[in-house]
């Protein structure tokens, strides 16, 4: 590796003050310590108690939808958001290749069909102008359903992913999901305090599903929720969540298939901690960009990943974009090997044994960011 990025590790390093610097860390103080520690007295630290009434409340404030259902992960949430908007067994629903598995994974817990279809190269998720093409060639319209010619199934719903906290072109997806009766589903594990002509993800759907995992830009250690503005959806997502068992001073009634999904109290109680701290994180988040765009200058054929027009991202992961004559996989070995550890982006959902055989479109971009995409340390408060 040329002198160019042994300088960039060393950098990274020395930026960090760290000789073995993580891709991502939770950063707790004595909020978080205060708040669990108050939990566990109360004695109330399974899924019932005032840290998951308060999370719910204070996280639907803060993205700015009426209603957040706090369940014990993002997959949890996907599942849910897209079982409560009708989709169905046999059901085909649009989403990206390039994502995290547990965008697939949610529709198959249904029986459903993810349908691949790619990305943008100015967002990182979904295209909706290539998608309206892709239904144009496969697609067509049945007493007010979308159709797969092919496959002769229902596509019920799209979900986009904001890949890394970065918007997708909200607008034009939200257009074609009218055209088509398709419903919007979105997967914005990745993008607390992201936002979309000022409006916070999440909330454009009519369902939206957050990650609060461990490496994600805030942590309930397991968690995640679903977003509505929907009462009627939230009341069923907190009610199937809580094994459908009707409410009762003492009997032990469940009028239907349900999930023991919801999120324990003394994980909202750490939540309650860390959501007060995310203006702070994005703050942080935005120094490390700045910081960054400084180093890669020194980089020949690199350039950071910047957060597209209309958007203000969190930033959750750095991203680097190499060209095509670097070998991704020989600077991830370096990077790796000189204590900054990185990784490449997911292997695209379409190569992956159990998703082989789905439908899926043209996919010409996510092949080319899957060899082009290295994500690079990117902890908010460890930046001096």
């Amino acid at each position: 590796m040329n002198e160019q990025w042994i300088t960039f590790a060393n950098e990274i390093k020395q930026l960090y003050k760290k000789d073995i610097v993580p891709l991502h860390e939770p950063t707790f103080d004595e909020t978080e310590i205060e708040y669990v520690t108050d939990c566990v007295k109360s004695g109330w630290v399974s899924s019932v108690g005032k840290y998951v009434d308060r999370f719910e409340q204070e996280l639907a404030e803060f993205t700015g939808v009426k209603r957040a259902v706090a369940v014990v992960n993002g997959t949890a949430a996907l599942h849910i958001a897209l079982k409560i908007v009708g989709v169905q067994p046999g059901d085909e629903v649009f989403m990206p290749s390039l994502t995290f598995v547990a965008t697939a994974n949610a529709a198959t817990y249904l029986q459903a069909i993810p349908h691949f279809v790619d990305v943008s190269e100015k967002t990182l998720g979904l295209d909706p102008v290539k998608l309206e093409e892709h239904i144009k060639d496969i697609g067509e319209m049945k007493n007010g359903q979308l159709m797969n010619k092919q496959t002769g199934r229902v596509i019920r719903g799209v979900v986009p992913m904001h890949t890394f906290g970065h918007p997708v072109e909200l607008d034009l997806l939200i257009e074609v999901c009218g055209r088509y009766n398709l419903a919007l589903v979105e997967d914005a594990a990745e993008s607390l305090g992201s936002y979309y002509k000022g409006k916070h993800t999440g909330g454009f759907g009519l369902v939206g599903a957050l990650s609060f995992n461990g490496n994600k830009i805030m942590t309930t250690g397991g968690g995640g929720a679903i977003l509505t503005n929907d009462d009627k959806l939230a009341d069923y997502a907190k009610h199937i969540t809580t094994t459908a068992k009707v409410p009762h001073n003492w009997a032990y009634e469940h009028d239907e298939i349900g999930y023991n999904y919801r999120m324990p109290n003394i994980n909202a109680a750490l939540g309650c901690a860390q959501l007060l701290k995310i203006p702070e994180f994005i703050e942080k988040k935005r120094q490390i960009t700045e910081k960054y765009g400084n180093l890669v200058k020194g980089l020949d054929g690199v350039r950071l990943f910047n957060e597209p027009g209309n958007t203000r991202g969190n930033y959750w992961l750095q991203t680097l974009v190499l060209e095509q004559r670097h070998s991704r996989d020989a600077i991830l070995d370096f990077l790796n090997e000189n204590g900054v550890m990185s990784r490449p982006i997911w292997t695209p959902m379409d190569e992956l044994e159990p998703f082989k055989n789905m439908p899926k479109a043209d996919l010409t971009v996510t092949k080319q960011l899957k060899n082009t995409l290295i994500n690079i340390p990117s902890t908010p408060l460890k930046v001096k």
